[in-house]
């Protein structure tokens, strides 16, 4: 990357403070926001607006596509203007909503984009870490699915995939049989009929309880599923709806068609939200972290997606992961450090498995909630009864339907009723704010080890007959190197570059010691250096050059590298003491 017009200022696990005023815990924003409550699509492009426009020196919005309906996909880059451009330094990719129904990983980035504006300047931590990396924030990678969260009935797992015609279940039509809110409340709750030999019972004490009967007894009641009509008359309720595609299946990455992995569509990057995406990660090579925000389960998840990608990530790499993971589980109450094959379950053509598998990037997706939360406390195993009766407890109702009688045209009386789309996976709104916050301070960790190579030391010796030996070595305290193993291997991305000017080069290598008698490979080029394998986590890369020149001469050397500012250092040919 191109230096920029300041250095930065360094910034570790602990955050170095700079020497600004003290920050007051209440910091306040030129934009008046509040997170105790959800917003629909449209609102957030108001806030994004409202604080790009109050923040023009730190907050750049670009479009970057628009969804299947036509909905504006935007990218806001924070980078403090004065602290030079964005593309010179490593940057951290945070989007959030890429499920429709994920509401709060929206309002989790907005939440980082609203506190990274008004803490620059203000808390020294975050002005250190605005002035060294940047940030490109998504808020929402599935706008259609979002914006029908709010506005077409569902139940608290749907509207996951974006919105596309498409005849799901092959009958030659096109969306004919979608989920029917037939009580009107806004949510597909379930259906109950009266049947002397049903399977279950009704709790006498709490009339929103079925209970399971023992087997060989007889119940009173049978589920007959979600609520809605048999519309095409195949039998089926609610087969054939408005989604179609998965934005976190859509990937290259190991990508499987939709018989193998459903959602996938018809090719990876068939969707426009997914294409605009890697369109815009694919022409920023600068970024070195990848946060994206999902719900719920209070998981810190990194690939591979499945056990046949397992040995892409080396010891190295899961050495990285490891630390992170550690970390954000002390972090983030509740909350646990997963592999996303093993301890969750399979995924082809996930996002992050695309940015950390094909491109090398340092990736998290974290499911955003953990129902212990609603106990504060550690739970075993708390039943889904024992967790949404608690949750519909703290919110007074609202998250569950009594039940009311409806004539079914194919049942005929039943009740419909149960657990309406909130009463599940969505932080209840008055966690909200925390659960944003705790989530972005393990970004904002994340964020602040990515690569910051240096110049640390150099040691000359003369070779006598105007030949000097020259070693070098270069430094990178963060825990992210320069170049992950993966991107190593797979040679994702261009390697760094350590090039010399001022006197002949006649040889270089890498050396593993100032010590060492010989060089390593021998460079084709020996005054530019490729390091394929950049320099390691928290370690040193040291490159040894044979130089011919006279005493005093100063040799002009350049490091570059795709996720670490560039810089400049010169050595003077006068043998060290």
């Amino acid at each position: 990357m191109k230096r920029s017009i300041l250095s930065g200022l360094a910034l570790g696990a602990a955050f170095v403070a700079a020497p600004l005023a003290v920050a007051q815990p209440d910091m306040p924003s030129r934009v008046s926001m509040s997170f105790n409550h959800y917003s629909t699509y449209a609102q957030i492009e108001t806030q994004l607006k409202a604080i790009a426009a109050a923040y023009p020196e730190l907050v750049t919005l670009t479009p970057i596509g628009t969804s299947h309906q036509g909905r504006t996909l935007w990218v806001a880059t924070v980078n403090p203007k004065a602290s030079g451009p964005d593309a010179a330094k490593p940057a951290m990719w945070i989007d959030g909503n890429v499920h429709g129904n994920e509401i709060q990983a929206a309002e989790a980035v907005v939440y980082t984009l609203w506190y990274l504006t008004k803490s620059y300047g203000v808390n020294p931590q975050l002005t250190a870490l605005m002035n060294r990396c940047a940030f490109y924030l998504c808020p929402s990678a599935n706008p259609d699915g979002r914006e029908s969260w709010f506005t077409d009935p569902h139940t608290p797992d749907s509207s996951r995939q974006n919105i596309r015609p498409l005849d799901d279940d092959q009958d030659g039509l096109i969306d004919e049989d979608r989920d029917d809110d037939l009580d009107g409340d806004g949510s597909i709750t379930q259906m109950w009929k009266a049947d002397p030999d049903g399977a279950w019972l009704r709790d006498k004490d709490d009339p929103r309880v079925f209970r399971r009967v023992e087997d060989g007894k007889r119940g009173e009641w049978t589920l007959l599923g979600e609520e809605g009509l048999d519309n095409d008359g195949d039998g089926r309720i609610n087969e054939d709806g408005i989604h179609t595609d998965d934005m976190n299946r859509n990937y290259p990455a190991d990508w499987q068609p939709p018989y193998v992995q459903m959602g996938a569509g018809e090719f990876p990057f068939s969707s426009p939200e997914t294409f605009g995406i890697a369109r815009f990660i694919m022409d920023h090579p600068n970024i070195a972290a990848v946060q994206s925000y999902h719900n719920s389960g209070g998981m810190i998840l990194r690939g591979p997606g499945t056990q046949t990608r397992e040995s892409l990530y080396g010891p190295g790499d899961q050495a990285v992961y490891d630390e992170f993971g550690r970390i954000g589980a002390e972090m983030l109450p509740y909350y646990r450090y997963m592999i996303i094959y093993r301890d969750l379950y399979e995924v082809h053509g996930g996002f992050v498995n695309w940015t950390a598998e094909s491109l090398g990037i340092i990736s998290f997706t974290n499911e955003l909630w953990s129902d212990n939360k609603y106990f504060q406390r550690d739970v075993a195993s708390p039943s889904e009864e024992q967790t949404w009766i608690w949750r519909d407890k703290l919110a007074f109702g609202q998250t569950f339907k009594d039940y009311t009688e409806f004539d079914h045209p194919l049942y005929g009386k039943v009740l419909i009723g149960g657990q309406n789309k909130w009463a599940r996976r969505n932080t209840p709104t008055f966690m909200l704010e925390e659960e944003c916050h705790r989530n972005f301070a393990f970004t904002m960790f994340h964020a602040s080890e990515m690569p910051e190579a240096r110049f640390d030391r150099a040691e000359v010796k003369d070779l006598g007959a105007g030949l000097w030996s020259v070693t070098v070595q270069l430094r990178n305290d963060r825990l992210i190197p320069t170049r992950t193993g993966i991107a190593a291997t797979r040679r994702s991305g261009l390697p760094d570059l350590l090039t010399l000017q001022g006197a002949k080069v006649v040889a270089s290598g890498r050396v593993f010691s100032f010590d060492a008698r010989t060089l390593g490979d021998l460079d084709k080029e020996p005054a530019r250096v490729l390091l394929n394998d950049g320099v390691p986590s928290r370690g040193r890369r040291l490159v040894r050059f044979i130089v011919e020149g006279p005493a005093g001469a100063e040799l002009r050397f350049r490091y570059e590298a795709e996720k670490s500012r560039d810089f400049d250092f010169t050595v003077t040919l006068r043998a060290t003491p």
